[in-house]
């Protein structure tokens, strides 16, 4: 497996490298699960296959990472941008990107994909939480 040094991300702090490694994936603020039967129904959709998660599999007696195979019992997540993953980080695994009107039209008719608003939760204070204790 080759990395470049724009794959590698660099922590350091005083001059002292922290953390050495590979760019963290990214978790979005929402994603939903669905069967992939039920993914499939959109009429045009094309998944990437190549994108699965790996799964670590004997092959001739040596331990091997290789991509799953998927059925249509498994869960893929919709993410909040409408890609669908094989997972739950929104930059990885992906294997639906071809966001389309048509497609977010079916994410929220037929799958009922809806993305919550949370609203900022403002706390009152008494009278006497307002006045200093001097």
């Amino acid at each position: 497996m080759e990395i470049s040094i724009y794959d590698v991300k660099i922590t350091a702090d005083c001059g002292n490298i922290l953390y050495v490694g590979k760019n963290m994936a990214t978790m979005g603020k929402y994603c939903k699960a669905y069967s992939l039967k039920t993914l499939r129904q959109f009429d045009q959709w094309a998944e990437y296959s190549e994108n699965t998660r790996k799964e670590k599999q004997e092959v001739d007696g040596k331990e091997v990472e290789v991509n799953r195979v998927l059925t249509d019992d498994d869960f893929l997540y919709l993410q909040e941008n409408y890609v669908v993953t094989d997972g739950i980080f929104k930059d990885e695994n992906i294997i639906f990107d071809n966001v389309t009107p048509e497609w977010k039209e079916f994410c929220q008719k037929n799958l009922g994909f809806e993305i919550p608003v949370y609203e900022a939760v403002q706390v009152q204070t008494s009278e006497s939480q307002n006045k200093s204790n001097f």
